[in-house]
């Protein structure tokens, strides 16, 4: 099979090539998993994070956990999903399934946690393998590129937005506006319909393209909303956008953070200034990985209110170009590898 190699961590400010294609052989299921025959894999920025070192992958290994494919073997045990079934595969590749985390619904801090593409291979490649427990039935609604996105921006989305408590007629910020920006918008215009969104972005592309979708402003990551935000949802890989956040915030107010690390030297960018930034019980919750339960019922949720993603699409032997611009902030919505 074809796929998308990554022998070795690099920086892809200077390394642009940083995936070699390659011929492997097709793997085998085994006796409790699927053999996938792969049609397309969504390029998350969390891919970034593990080529640069943020969260170091398991190497050499094929990034990718935004899959979707059709079964192409099963294992002799397998009972749940038959060959020929349209399935999808997102960040979350296993759980240990007994500890105190998976017994309470919280598989998604599981110690033995392990993540599609980095722990395990993933989808940039023609074919892969995972446990039936971990692949989800793709609603009808959607085609192969479209849902692609769906099981990590949309999931990790829905999860954030679950996390900030928020009410219909509160407000909503979004710091960074990329593929689970805009679908965590999407999302809040169909749930919330009295509330408001408000989308701070680093470029104008990217802050028009949120006020075409319905948002009821659009400002650089440094200015003040026009007014003081219920809640906030950090996707950037920074760590400035995460003080101007706080700053925006009503007393009382809320920001998560959705994402797995943070860019650079945060001794030299995080300047909190407790009575502006965190006084008046503001507080601050992170987004740690991803449970099946939020993967099923965002799905269901997607293709309730026909959620669609905006996407640009590429061939699997283009991940390398689409990781450079995820990387250099030419985004508008997701974007997803076709792979035939």
């Amino acid at each position: 099979m074809k796929a998308m190699l990554l022998r070795q961590l690099c920086d892809l400010n200077v390394d642009q090539t940083p995936l070699e294609w390659v011929d492997l052989p097709v793997p085998m299921p085994g006796d409790r998993e699927i053999l996938l025959k792969v049609s397309a894999c969504g390029v998350c920025h969390t891919e970034l994070d593990e080529i640069e070192g943020r969260t170091p992958p398991h190497l050499p290994i094929i990034p990718g956990h935004q899959v979707v494919g059709r079964v192409d073997a099963v294992g002799s045990k397998v009972k749940r999903v038959k060959k020929g079934d349209r399935v999808g595969v997102a960040w979350i590749f296993s759980a240990c399934g007994t500890c105190k985390f998976c017994l309470t619904g919280h598989e998604n801090l599981c110690p033995n946690f392990e993540a599609t593409g980095r722990d395990a291979n993933g989808g940039y490649a023609q074919y892969m393998t995972i446990s039936e427990d971990f692949a989800y039935r793709i609603p009808d609604a959607f085609s192969d590129v479209q849902a692609a996105p769906l099981l990590c921006a949309g999931a990790i989305g829905y999860r954030s937005l679950r996390l900030t408590g928020l009410k219909d007629g509160q407000r909503l910020g979004l710091t960074g506006f990329g593929a689970s920006g805009h679908l965590v918008l999407k999302m809040v215009k169909h749930r919330y319909p009295n509330t408001e969104v408000f989308v701070f972005a680093r470029s104008a592309e990217e802050r028009a393209f949120a006020l075409e979708l319905g948002a009821a402003w659009a400002g650089e990551t440094v200015e003040r909303a026009p007014g003081k935000l219920d809640s906030i949802i950090d996707t950037t890989p920074a760590w400035q956008p995460i003080v101007e956040a706080l700053a925006n915030l009503e007393p009382g107010g809320r920001l998560v953070i959705n994402a797995i690390r943070k860019e650079g030297n945060k001794q030299s960018l995080l300047q909190l200034d407790y009575p502006q930034h965190l006084w008046q019980e503001k507080e601050i919750k992170s987004v740690a990985n991803i449970t099946r339960d939020d993967v099923q019922e965002f799905l269901s949720l997607a293709a309730e209110i026909n959620l669609n993603p905006e996407i640009q699409v590429f061939a699997l032997e283009q991940a390398n170009k689409a990781l450079i611009e995820l990387k250099t902030g030419r985004i508008r919505g997701a974007k997803v590898l076709k792979i035939d």
